[in-house]
């Protein structure tokens, strides 16, 4: 991978997700039966900040949950014979909630379609909502995220790499370039 562009530093990252922060509350007329659901795995982290925004802004803390989406992927059989799962934790019942589903990326919506199955099967939310730090456009199914960080428009041939302190020790959304023969000659 080549990379093309820095998009978000981590003060454009936080920025972002304060502002996230401020919608939800806003568009859910404060916390109450408000929870959050992060997909694994930088939608886990983020989940956790938001909801630490929140607790910062509104003095609520807002429980926040990890899902695993493999087993409801559309493409399960593509993309490996044993998937590894890393599990679900959503201590917390989902029943007459507003559940906010988290994620870093949003691309062809196919990870939020799974996502929305996944926590229909722990129960019947109120009301489901999906927060994401950056759309890249591309969608395949007719999924539109409720909160979005920022929207990049990108060629399908680009990667949007999304890094965060938990997960990679720094935090920055870059876009990156598949290489292709002959790319090697301009290095």
């Amino acid at each position: 991978m080549q990379h093309k562009a820095e998009i978000m530093d981590e003060a454009a990252v936080e920025r972002a997700l304060v502002r996230i922060s401020h919608q939800i509350i806003e568009k859910n007329h404060g916390t109450e039966s408000l929870c959050l659901i992060g997909i694994r795995t930088r939608g886990v982290p983020l989940a956790r900040r938001i909801a630490e925004n929140i607790r910062r802004i509104d003095g609520t803390d807002v429980p926040v949950g990890e899902l695993d989406i493999t087993l409801y992927r559309d493409d399960l059989s593509r993309l490996q014979p044993d998937p590894r799962l890393n599990g679900t934790n959503v201590p917390f019942p989902v029943e007459g909630q507003t559940v906010v589903l988290v994620d870093d990326v949003i691309y062809t919506g196919r990870t939020a379609r799974a996502a929305l199955d996944a926590v229909m099967r722990l129960g019947r939310a109120a009301r489901i909502q999906l927060c994401v730090l950056i759309d890249r456009g591309h969608a395949e199914l007719p999924i539109k995220a409720t909160y979005v960080g920022k929207n990049i428009p990108t060629a399908r041939s680009e990667i949007v790499s999304v890094r965060l302190k938990e997960t990679d020790g720094q935090t920055d959304v870059s876009i990156l370039r598949k290489e292709t023969p002959g790319d090697e000659q301009d290095k």
